[in-house]
């Protein structure tokens, strides 16, 4: 064995090297009676030569199965080291977990005044470092929505206590990192368990030392997944953990949870609940995923950074303070060094990686009443719930109408499983996926605004919904991302969009000054281009002129000024069309107005 591989395994053989020496004795007379004297030293020899190396081996097995993040395999070709790409998680304090007043009213004034996207709405509140907490509290419960890191950070704390930066009681402690939804027998023999893990990598007599290394409180037990078992196994399992860690509670536990899926039960432990990442978190994740030589001499880190930065990237930026979601953000970079023009690509695969990839990566035991509610059906309700509470100018309901509107939609829709029960639904859609999610007693919202417009923009663009969506909102700024969603989503009808844009555009021009600018407009657009570029390049004629004339640039942000100063190509002759048709009608109506 190599000098490396020996201090590979160190801070495990200074666990486990005492322990054997203190409980030789009994492992002679349980396994080696009747040995002679010489036979038994080399016995001893044998067990801790085979320690030794095991203690490597079980170093390394760890690295290899528990610290190469690969979350999504369908776009990661390759797995990246947990060390270096790990971005520091914060947890909310105990007193900030009810930082949203259950109020629906409420709770949609206090969004407005903080003219936002995101949902965290009180400033000012306390972060944790959550490896800092980890590190003074012996029992830990941490809780969190789907793919905001929880496994990540357990095998992080696992990765840390083997290399001697996480102890207990100032002592080193050896993790055991243990995946529940990987056990699926009715009874969970925890020493089992745990003893084999030590057995893979060697160690002899393997249930004894787990036995001495628990009595002495020599172990780290990381338990991953208590969401990840059917429900009506949910109430064995909690009671057969807190039973384990009763009877060995000198050790170190921490445990995760999806939030919504949480019951409590688990006393001794001291719920936490991790944070969404801000901003430098964001860029720190960024730094750390586009680390490589190539990456750092051509400044990929901070191109991307800079990118989500910008304005009309600010749902994409949005969905990067889910690190699962920042993941899917930088796999898309690292491919094409841009993000997809076309908005509604994107969103959409955001959307199925929590509706179908995530769930299937974690490859969790679906309930019954989840089976017969299959995606596309989901995606229908989903879309219509969003609709219609984005139209009512809603964000936040009340767990009850919930309720209504999926049994309402359940009840009308044919080929709906007649099994389904509304509440069910709700439930299983915020434990398993996290699109839905409870932000106070009784009150709930989407996870993400953007998942919100888009799931809107496809409820629009598959009900052809359009002469109501430019008739009702063409000037209205908070339905921008819904417009440029669905002008992405209709595809090859964009045209009709975009026409019924100008018609509404055009009724908004009464006065004579921008009556005779879009017959200036009309006569000097281009008529060789095809229909896009034509209803785009007039757009961008009236809006130039409009914006030297009376300075009319505050009915459009300088996110749309700067995609319109980019030529019309055929890539985003659509998406600029929608920005430049609306920036049009929103100056005109400004004008009406003030008549």
């Amino acid at each position: 064995m190599s000098e490396g591989d020996n201090m590979l395994g160190d801070v495990i053989n200074g666990v486990i090297g005492p322990i054997f020496d203190a409980t030789w004795s009994s492992l002679k007379s349980q396994y080696h009676e009747g040995l002679k004297d010489t036979e038994l030293k080399q016995e001893r020899i044998k067990a801790e030569k085979a320690i030794e190396q095991a203690s490597a081996k079980y170093h390394q097995n760890y690295l290899d199965r528990h610290c190469n993040i690969k979350v999504l395999p369908g776009l990661m070709k390759e797995g990246m080291p947990l060390d270096t790409i790990y971005t520091a998680v914060k947890f909310l304090r105990d007193w900030d977990l009810g930082y949203f007043s259950s109020n629906l009213d409420d709770l949609e004034e206090q969004y407005r005044q903080a003219n936002k996207r995101q949902f965290r709405l009180i400033s000012g509140y306390v972060r944790q470092n959550g490896l800092e907490v980890a590190n003074q509290k012996q029992y830990l419960m941490v809780l969190g929505g789907p793919g905001v890191g929880k496994s990540t950070f357990l095998r992080k704390l696992g990765l840390d206590a083997l290399q001697g930066r996480l102890t207990h009681n100032l002592k080193p402690v050896m993790p055991v990192f243990i995946e529940l939804k990987s056990l699926k027998i009715e009874e969970i023999n925890l020493l089992q368990v745990i003893a084999e893990e030590l057995k893979i990598s060697g160690f002899p007599y393997s249930e004894s030392l787990v036995e001495s290394m628990l009595s002495e409180g020599k172990m780290m037990i990381l338990l991953d997944g208590l969401d990840e078992f059917p429900s009506k196994r949910v109430k064995s399992v909690i009671k057969q953990i807190q039973n384990f860690c009763d009877q060995h509670s000198q050790n170190r536990f921490v445990a995760s949870c999806r939030i919504a899926a949480y019951k409590g039960g688990f006393n001794r432990f001291n719920d936490v609940t991790m944070d969404e990442f801000d901003d430098v978190q964001i860029m720190q994740f960024i730094q750390r995923w586009f680390s490589s030589e190539l990456d750092n001499q051509l400044g990929t880190a901070q191109k991307f950074c800079e990118l989500l930065q910008q304005s009309e990237n600010a749902s994409a930026k949005e969905l990067a303070q889910t690190p699962l979601l920042l993941t899917f953000l930088c796999l898309v970079y690292d491919r094409s060094q841009s993000l997809p023009t076309v908005r509604s690509t994107l969103y959409g695969k955001a959307l199925n990686i929590l509706l179908e990839d995530w769930a299937a990566e974690k490859r969790i035991e679906q309930d019954p009443i989840y089976q017969g509610f299959y995606t596309d059906l989901e995606k229908i309700l989903l879309s219509e719930i969003a609709y219609q509470s984005f139209k009512a100018d809603q964000l936040f309901f009340s767990e009850q109408n919930l309720t209504e509107r999926i049994a309402e939609f359940l009840a009308d829709t044919l080929d709906a499983p007649k099994h389904l029960d509304g509440a069910n639904v709700l439930n299983a859609i915020e434990v398993q996926q996290g699109i839905l999610v409870e932000r106070a007693a009784n009150a709930y919202s989407f996870s993400h605004l953007t998942l919100q417009e888009y799931l809107a923009a496809q409820y629009i663009s598959s009900q052809w919904l359009i002469e109501g969506l430019v008739s009702e909102h063409l000037t209205d700024a908070r339905w921008r991302e819904v417009f440029l969603l669905v002008s992405g989503l209709v595809d090859r009808r964009s045209h009709e969009l975009l026409l019924a844009m100008e018609q509404q555009a055009n009724a908004f021009i009464r006065l004579l000054k921008l009556q005779v600018l879009l017959q200036w407009a009309t006569e000097l657009s281009d008529s060789s281009l095809p229909n896009n570029p034509i209803l785009a390049s007039r757009a961008w004629l009236l809006y130039s002129a409009i914006d030297s004339a009376s300075a009319r640039d505050r009915a459009i942000d300088s996110a749309i000024a700067r995609a319109i100063a980019r030529a019309i190509d055929s890539a985003r002759a659509s998406a600029i069309a929608i920005e430049r048709a609306r920036a049009i009608a929103s100056a005109s109506a400004i004008d009406s107005a003030s008549e």
